[in-house]
């Protein structure tokens, strides 16, 4: 599928080493505000036309438009997309106003185009793992679920770190569509939430970079904790911040009425991590509280065999689904529908501390099927060119 790429910051490096790994997606040309960028990329990875995002949008060859730039953007570059005639795949959050979100699903269904939406890690092989333990009853039926991801921002690392800390930023944002897309793929929509929330600094220190040691101003809450509610019944906690500097806690189990499902450390910054490693569970027969010798330490826990692929960072493994639904005929996978329904969840949070009052959630998603253990070999199948998807 010829795809023009519109925003070439630092995510678009691992997009474009995977679209040369797995070429079913062709990146033909790249645009973006700052042209020196883009020409530096297309150098780097042997893409042949630099251009203005508009030349994207307008040329007849470009079949679909993958969106990096930055949240505030997002929605604006996906209409004028989907009105151009082009499938659109953009990085997550997929919009920071849900009105904007519900016009880009319609229109692209009047001008028969697919939307699909970052982030894609629920297709990598550890949650495709977890997926599997919930379809085979391993646990029982699922009752709970939590998620805690907390690190002290991205002013550590990222040069340029402003946008995290201003609208359309913050933890929330930025890090809970991983874990909210992750427990959606595993357990279906959401229907209420609550949630609190708090600002702890009016500023943040730049610690890299040739910025470093320049304050910048922080305009959105850095530490979220919400409750959720989802449609069948399970109940479930999740807390995302930029104000933790170290903890122990597990970051995402599922709990059902036979047992336990663990994943002990999905690191929040490196993204390779979210995608592979290891699934950990007890059921009733190896839990720690049985008439059995109590077990000690994690070696008591069982790993589940992992048969898919896809355990490294493969973000843009969303697009190849894409771009093989559009030559199946089928909704993709990681879809603007299920976007919309996480922003709308997340707005919702965000909005549940300032009235002290559970929040209904409108949208609806499918809950994505599971990929198929021959991935690989259906990618080929369906005509895109595959190479080793480890």
């Amino acid at each position: 599928m010829k795809t023009g790429l519109i925003g070439t910051g630092r995510i678009s490096d691992i997009y474009l080493q995977n679209c040369a790994r797995l070429p079913g997606v062709e990146i033909v040309a790249c645009a973006s505000l700052d042209l020196a960028e883009s020409q530096a990329k297309a150098a780097q990875y042997g893409i042949s036309r630099v251009c203005s995002p508009q030349e994207i949008l307008a040329d007849p060859d470009i079949e679909c438009v993958l969106n990096l730039t930055i949240p505030a953007a997002h929605a604006d570059i996906a209409l004028a997309a989907v009105r151009s005639g082009k499938h659109i795949y953009s990085e997550k959050p997929f919009v920071t106003d849900q009105a904007a979100g519900q016009q880009i699903l319609r229109e692209a269904e009047e001008n028969g185009v697919l939307v699909g939406n970052a982030p894609d890690t629920f297709l990598g092989g550890r949650w495709q793992t977890v997926r599997r333990l919930l379809d085979d009853g391993v646990i029982g039926k699922p009752t709970g679920v939590g998620a805690f991801v907390g690190t002290h921002g991205t002013e550590r690392h990222n040069p340029n770190p402003d946008f995290y800390y201003q609208p359309g930023g913050g933890p929330l944002l930025d890090l809970g569509p991983y874990y909210l897309t992750a427990m959606v793929f595993c357990l279906g929509p959401i229907r209420r939430v609550a949630g609190m929330a708090r600002r702890t600094f009016d500023r943040r220190l730049i610690e890299n970079g040739p910025r470093n040691g320049e304050w910048m101003p922080v305009q959105v809450d850095t530490h979220s904790l919400s409750l959720l509610e989802f449609d069948s019944g399970i109940i479930g906690s999740m807390m995302v911040s930029f104000d933790v500097w170290d903890s122990e806690t597990p970051r995402f189990e599922i709990y059902g009425e036979e047992g336990t499902i663990c994943i002990a450390d999905p690191d929040p910054v490196d993204g390779a991590n979210i995608f592979g490693g290891e699934v950990l569970y007890r059921t009733r027969e190896t839990a720690r509280w049985t008439h059995k010798p109590r077990p000690t330490g994690r070696e008591e826990w069982q790993r589940a065999d992992n048969h898919h692929g896809f355990n490294g960072d493969w973000r843009g493994l969303g697009l190849q689904d894409l771009a093989m639904a559009a030559k199946q005929g089928r909704p993709p996978r990681a879809s603007g529908e299920m976007g919309l329904h996480i922003f709308e969840v997340m707005d919702a949070i965000e909005r549940a501390p300032h009235t002290g009052q559970y929040q209904d959630i409108d949208s609806r998603c499918t809950r994505p099927d599971r990929l198929p253990d021959n991935f690989e070999q259906e990618l080929i199948t369906a005509g895109l060119k595959g190479k080793d998807g480890d």
